[in-house]
């Protein structure tokens, strides 16, 4: 299973993280990649389990050393990445690595993976559903809520570019139908 890989994204808010978690406790099998990034750690989050903290400095440094598999600056000084070290470490336990990532670092990791990695999109049913669902997050003030929103509209362009697209309208059923794909595989 070395050379396989799932590769989750979706824009902010659309209920990646909480598929993600749901097909790592359904499959043993897989692992979590923890991404690295620029940004500062919120007050429920550990370094090494949610991601890598690096400050921006740090950050170039490893971009300049080629440790990163892909990365990119999703805002100004703002830097997200898929470290090389992180999916060896999880290859070295004979696991497969599954990505929580943006659109873009989706598709950077679908071309890296190729036919190894199976990308799935996640896909919100709507705008208007997404605003709502970043709200009652709390993580989001006005001006960063509309940057999310802005930027989400132009993410949901590239949900054709992904494997399959699961649409998130209710939990259990997005849940249901990335677990059938996520089976299908790894077999």
């Amino acid at each position: 299973m070395q050379d396989k890989a799932i590769i989750v994204s979706a824009p902010s808010g659309a209920g990646k993280t909480s598929i993600v978690k749901h097909l790592l406790s359904e499959f043993p099998i897989l692992s979590f990649s923890v991404s690295a990034c620029s940004r500062p750690k919120r007050d429920n989050e550990t370094d090494g389990n949610d991601y890598y903290f690096l400050s921006a400095d740090e950050f170039r440094e490893k971009i300049e050393k080629c440790e990163f598999l892909e990365w990119e600056e999703v805002y100004p000084g703002s830097y997200y990445g898929t470290l090389r070290s992180e999916v060896r470490r999880i290859w070295s336990l004979d696991k497969v690595p599954i990505f929580d990532v943006d659109v873009k670092g989706g598709m950077n990791l679908k071309k890296y993976f190729k036919r190894s990695g199976l990308s799935i999109f996640i896909h919100p049913p709507s705008i208007k559903v997404l605003k709502q669902r970043l709200k009652i997050r709390g993580t989001e003030n006005p001006e960063s809520l509309k940057k999310r929103i802005g930027k989400a509209e132009s993410e949901m362009t590239y949900a054709g570019n992904f494997d399959t697209i699961v649409v998130n309208d209710e939990l259990i059923t997005a849940t249901t139908e990335a677990s059938r794909l996520v089976d299908n595989f790894l077999k």
